[in-house]
């Protein structure tokens, strides 16, 4: 295996083979500024609810989020139910969301855009205040 690493005149280290390569360039030597890191999206759906971790700006701004209203609460429980579809973008917070009749949880947090179906009952157990924006269809 070649190391990536060059030596001081020329030489490898005592745990390499005299003979071991040493390339002067490699490809995964690049300015850290180069290098492009960026959490994937990623949609799930759960118990009646979905959830969208770290969806693209490019898709917020084409739902038109950042002009929703927005809703805030501190840490709580709280029954709600839904008179009609939610869509939602978590700001801040982390909530887990018991729908009834389940002892199951889905957990919500900040970068989450999150859609409940009409009708859906559940409690709300906010562990960190929540800041949101909300579009009910």
């Amino acid at each position: 295996m070649a190391s990536a690493f060059a030596f001081a005149s020329g030489t490898s280290p005592s745990f390499l083979p005299s003979n071991t390569l040493k390339p002067k360039h490699s490809p995964l030597r690049r300015p850290l500024a180069a290098i492009n890191i960026r959490s994937e999206s990623m949609a799930t759906e759960k118990l009646g609810i979905k959830v969208e971790t770290n969806p693209s700006e490019s898709k917020l701004s084409q739902l038109g989020v950042r002009q929703w209203p927005k809703w805030g609460c501190p840490p709580s429980k709280f029954p709600w139910t839904y008179s009609s579809k939610e869509t939602c973008y978590l700001l801040e917070g982390k909530v887990k969301v018991y729908p009834d009749g389940s002892n199951d949880f889905v957990e919500i947090g900040a970068g989450d855009l999150v859609e409940f179906p009409k009708g859906m009952s559940c409690t709300w157990e906010v562990s960190v205040a929540v800041d949101k924006h909300y579009k009910f269809e």
